[in-house]
Order: structure tokens, then C-alpha cells, then sequence
């Protein structure tokens, strides 16, 4: 598996800072996730989270729109 500074994600403290931050629940955040046609399940978004599973493009996108995250905040993981 690939890594990215030995975590298979970057965006796994992110997505959890945001989605509290919303105060949405793994449940509610899921409902949105699926509105946009992204099937996932609690265990995944617990995994993505906690940097032990990859994040798909689409699913990236996906949690940007659903949290509010704005795209260039992702370029903090990286010295640019």
C-alpha cells in the first residue's frame, strides 16, 4: 500500500476536525456522503479518520462538499 509520511491518507484529522466541527455524527455524515451517491459505512469513515485507510478521489471531493472544506486546505500537508 502506498503511504504518504507512513499513513495510507493526509486528510484523516481533517475530515474529523470538520466533522465535528459541524457536529455531524459517522450516521449523519454518511447520509450526506450518500446524497452525492458515495456508499460508505461507519467502520470506513472511522478508518479514513484515524489514517488507516486510503481516500478515493471522488470520496475526497465528496467530503469537501459535504464539510465545507475549502480544496486549498489541503495544501498544508505539503511545504509549498
Amino acid at each position: 500500500m502506498k503511504k504518504f509520511n507512513n499513513n495510507p491518507n493526509m486528510i484523516g484529522t481533517l475530515v474529523k476536525n470538520a466533522r465535528e466541527k459541524k457536529k455531524y455524527t459517522k450516521a449523519q455524515l454518511i447520509r450526506e456522503l450518500e446524497l452525492l451517491g458515495i456508499e460508505m459505512h461507519r467502520n470506513e469513515i472511522y478508518r479514513i479518520e484515524h489514517n488507516q485507510m486510503i481516500v478515493k478521489d471522488f470520496e475526497l471531493v465528496a467530503f469537501c462538499i459535504v464539510l465545507d472544506i475549502n480544496f486549498n486546505d489541503l495544501k498544508q500537508f505539503f511545504d509549498v
